[in-house]
């Protein structure tokens, strides 16, 4: 298969920072962020529980004996329970009971000092938070509390270094970043307000950006990004004009290309070979076909390929289904086009192997190709080579490849309009005659979203920058791979 598939990375500091041995039970089950409310909700807008604390947590003291550690759970515990049941009297004298077991017990301060805020009591719930920072300055939780106090109480400076404080604690947290981000765009300061998004952004996993009622805040936090990106690439563009007037667009091309991904106009083409990567190749979503020495000839042979192909087509051969995966494997993106004919193979190559009768109904084809393309040679496994029709309306899933010490060529043949390949951020119509090298494993897919067939003849050639060794080492790597494991259907390799 010429397919095979893969989430945003997040931090696990704080599980692995881990709570104390007896804080308030959310530490120890709800790990998830805390967010900012809006400025007319600041307490009302806290979870049901008053003693939510999502972030890394204070050290815990580890020469109590087991007996009081348990007594200060049982405690926490159970305010916990009855403050989510709305009982916050009897939640706070659990509270207090814990600080007379443990003086000074920041988790307890935490609590005590939201259920103040809460009924409006800001001194108090100062006085409490200062407390709990001043005895474990690595708690995020109550630092950014802190700062919404500080914020309560207009001042300003002091709710912005706390909530340093909390990022400082919690490099990893992406709640107190969106809150410094709210805070600093309040104060009109929008580039560092943009940055501070940015760095949320970064840190936020993914079922949070996917989270509905977070969409406002992730919506909002993206366009400020982008604006800023926007305003960026306009004072860049300014500086760098007289100097980007004296290079062509081809000399300019790789410079384009990072300036458009660090002003947020396209995405970092990466590779990402799923079986055999090779390291230290650039990642080039496509080639310039004028780089290779062999391709004018290939391409004289286009009227050849085309006449051939329109016989095939006038007879109705047999184009089998591309994608054919084995029962007992997940389908994923393909499972729409699994041993469906809309898009349909008619080999030439296939596993190394030349397909004798199909040379003989095409042999210009195969001449053009054996003459002149420097395939991909594997024993049992290369070259690969096809012509590939896409019946109206069939989309090819973006997916990877198996290896980038290859790339894949396309020779379009027959191309109605509304037919495209993508590769990384680049989108490219194929033009009948004119070859596309590119490497397959950089997040690609195919359309042909007109009425009529699209025909592109594929085949695989080697990555020129590899030396005639490399490919020789290479190619026997993946016959040793296959030998080790009984020569049985690995897919493609």
């Amino acid at each position: 298969m010429r397919h095979a598939m893969p989430p945003a990375a997040t931090s696990r500091r704080s599980e692995a920072q881990g709570v104390p041995r007896h804080g308030c039970p959310s530490q120890l089950r709800r790990h998830s962020q805390w967010v900012a409310p809006p400025p007319d909700a600041r307490w009302q807008a806290r979870p049901k529980s008053a003693t939510m604390h999502l972030f890394a947590s204070p050290p815990v003291r580890n020469a109590m004996n087991d007996t009081h550690n348990e007594r200060i759970n049982a405690l926490m515990l159970e305010g916990d329970r009855l403050a989510q049941d709305g009982q916050s009297i009897s939640a706070a004298v659990c509270w207090q009971k814990v600080l007379e077991l443990e003086p000074g017990f920041p988790p307890a301060l935490d609590c005590l000092a939201m259920q103040a805020a809460q009924r409006g009591d800001i001194d108090m719930a100062r006085d409490l938070l200062e407390q709990a920072v001043a005895a474990a300055p690595g708690f995020a939780m109550a630092h950014a509390h802190l700062s919404r106090v500080h914020a309560v109480l207009g001042n300003e400076n002091a709710a912005l270094a706390s909530i340093d404080d909390a990022i400082k604690a919690d490099p990893a947290a992406w709640g107190p970043r969106m809150e410094k981000a709210r805070m600093l765009e309040a104060k009109g300061r929008d580039r560092e307000a943009a940055a501070a998004y940015g760095s949320g952004l970064a840190y936020m996993p993914e079922p949070a950006r996917q989270a509905p009622e977070l969409q406002s805040l992730v919506g909002h936090a993206q366009r400020m990004v982008a604006e800023n990106q926007a305003r960026l690439r306009q004072f860049l563009e300014g500086r760098l004009g007289d100097l980007m007037r004296t290079g062509s667009p081809r000399k300019l091309e790789r410079f384009q290309h990072s300036f458009d991904v660090l002003t947020g106009r396209r995405d970092m083409a990466l590779s990402r070979p799923l079986t055999l990567p090779f390291a230290r190749l650039p990642s080039i979503p496509i080639f310039h076909r004028e780089d290779f020495d062999w391709a004018p000839a290939v391409e004289a042979a286009f009227p050849d390929m085309l006449r051939e192909l329109q016989a095939l087509l006038e007879e109705q051969a047999e184009f089998v289904p591309y994608v054919q995966m084995p029962d007992d494997e997940p389908k994923g993106q393909f499972a729409p086009l699994n041993n469906n004919p809309d898009w349909g193979a008619y080999y030439f190559w296939k596993s190394g192997q030349l397909i004798e009768e199909h040379a003989q109904r095409c042999p210009l084809t195969v001449e053009a190709l054996a003459d002149n393309a420097p395939m991909c040679i594997v024993p049992n496994r290369a070259p690969v080579s096809f012509f590939s029709a896409l019946k109206p309306g069939t989309h090819i899933a973006a997916h990877h490849g198996a290896t980038n010490s290859r790339l894949t060529v396309h020779m379009p043949l027959i191309i109605p309009p509304d037919c495209a390949l993508r590769v990384g951020g680049e989108t490219h119509a194929w033009k009948p005659g004119e070859l596309v090298m590119f490497d397959d494993t950089i997040l690609h897919e195919a359309w042909n979203n007109s009425d009529r067939l699209r025909v592109v003849l594929i085949f695989d050639v080697w990555h020129p920058m590899l030396s005639d060794l490399e490919r020789q080492l290479v190619s026997e790597t993946i016959a040793g791979i296959l030998e080790y494991n009984d020569n049985i259907d690995m897919g493609e390799l």
